[in-house]
């Protein structure tokens, strides 16, 4: 099966976020469609990890919440309560292991941890498309830090379409 979803190489949150999409009108959830969570798993470098849809959805309802707009960060902290970064010594030295309460929590702790690194980083720079119809989400990582769109081939074009067609009508 091949990745369905319009826009895909978004940081680890964001990914997990973009499994649901709209197209053409018509919602999808990759998650919820035949072999969506192994194909997932399997793009986001974890093929190996249990195929929970639950645990991924709930992460990725938490971590949508907070990008969106900073809301109820109880949802995020739920996830992430079921694991915790361990420092040690090892026999190469220094060593950090993330030790989950259960391996299905695993990735989607993952996800909600990338999404704390996005915030650190540059909050301002965690940005949902500016298509209205669009519910995909984007790290900005320009230079000016000035992008809008998921995709200037697709809600880019589509505006710029749409103001050019205005512009004329109104002029016509």
């Amino acid at each position: 099966m091949e990745d369905p979803r319009p826009l895909t190489g978004e940081p680890l949150a964001l990914d997990l976020v973009n499994t649901e999409w709209v197209s053409d009108g018509t919602p999808h959830d990759l998650l919820a469609e035949p072999g969506g969570v192994a194909l997932w798993l399997r793009v986001a470098g974890h093929p190996d990890a249990p195929r929970d849809a639950d645990a991924l959805r709930a992460a990725r309802a938490a971590i949508r919440a907070v990008a969106a707009d900073h809301a109820d960060a109880a949802p995020l902290n739920a996830v992430l309560a079921h694991g915790r970064l361990v420092e040690r010594l090892g026999a190469d030295g220094p060593e950090r292991a993330l030790e989950v309460d259960d391996e299905r929590w695993r990735v989607p702790w993952l996800a909600a941890q990338n999404l704390l690194e996005l915030l650190r980083a540059g909050p301002d720079r965690i940005r949902r498309c500016a298509n209205h119809q669009c519910i995909l989400h984007f790290y900005d990582a320009s230079r000016g830090g000035r992008r809008q769109w998921c995709s200037m081939a697709a809600c880019g074009n589509r505006a710029k379409a749409r103001r050019h067609y205005e512009r004329t009508r109104d002029l016509g």
